[in-house]
């Protein structure tokens, strides 16, 4: 089963949103003028993927779809036997691994590879979500886990998290509310802070939601708040910025 991208073809406005609820993609009402917004600025070092993908129309997809939201390639590669060259000289930020790749290595093998050598996330592409296969990937302890067919969206959550989470086990804890309040023009309410905190260490929207005992769409809207005072658009950004706040 193929990874197939959103597309957008009627002659009417359109907006893509991403997992934070930031528009990323634009589309005027006469369906020729196209804006992007992409969810890392030309300012800062945006993160580098590395693609581990067999299919070539998929891998070729998937690397559209980073360079579109702003992200860089590290490397791409459709074998698991060439990929561990990559897998140290392409100094990835992540690396997308196909389970079932050709070679002799498998995407399982290559993230047992990643823990014991390297340091830096990893988020497993698969078509495959049964017992047994799950049962290797948690051994592997991943960052992500995206099951095909997947959409821009699937893939660009599973991206900010495993970043997010990533920078969170790397990083010292966020000040209180009470310092942070003295470094912005508009303070954060103590929901807004607690949103924050759960978002710092890595948790889904969902999640949070449960751990506060909220709605998910309540959760969405403390979080938009809370970047609009912070200043940033993304869980990524907001990583690099809890290490300047700290």
């Amino acid at each position: 089963m193929k990874y197939q991208p959103t597309v957008n073809t009627c002659r009417i406005p359109y907006i893509y949103y991403h997992s934070t609820g930031t528009p990323i993609i634009t589309r005027s009402g006469d369906g020729r003028a196209l804006t992007y917004r992409y969810l890392h600025s030309m300012n800062e070092a945006a993160p580098r993927i590395l693609i581990v993908e067999d299919e070539a129309l998929i891998a070729a997809e998937i690397e559209m779809t980073l360079v579109r939201m702003g992200y860089r390639i590290a490397g791409k590669v459709r074998n698991g036997d060439l990929a561990l060259d990559l897998l140290a000289s392409s100094n990835p930020d992540l690396a997308l691994l196909d389970i079932n790749i050709k070679g002799s290595r498998s995407g399982i093998d290559l993230a047992n590879i990643i823990r014991q050598k390297y340091d830096y996330p990893f988020v497993f592409l698969t078509a495959f979500a049964d017992r047994e296969t799950l049962s290797k990937v948690k051994d592997t302890l991943p960052y992500g886990y995206v099951v095909k067919p997947f959409n821009d969206n699937d893939l660009l959550s599973a991206i900010e998290l495993a970043l997010h989470k990533y920078a969170t086990e790397q990083g010292p804890l966020l000040p209180s509310r009470e310092i942070i309040n003295q470094r912005l023009s508009s303070s954060l309410t103590p929901r807004e802070y607690e949103v924050l905190l759960l978002l710092h260490e890595g948790l889904s929207y969902r999640e949070a939601a449960e751990r506060l005992h909220l709605g998910l769409n309540t959760i969405k809207t403390h979080q938009k708040a809370l970047f609009a005072k912070i200043g940033i658009t993304s869980r990524h950004q907001l990583a690099r910025w809890a290490k300047s706040a700290s």
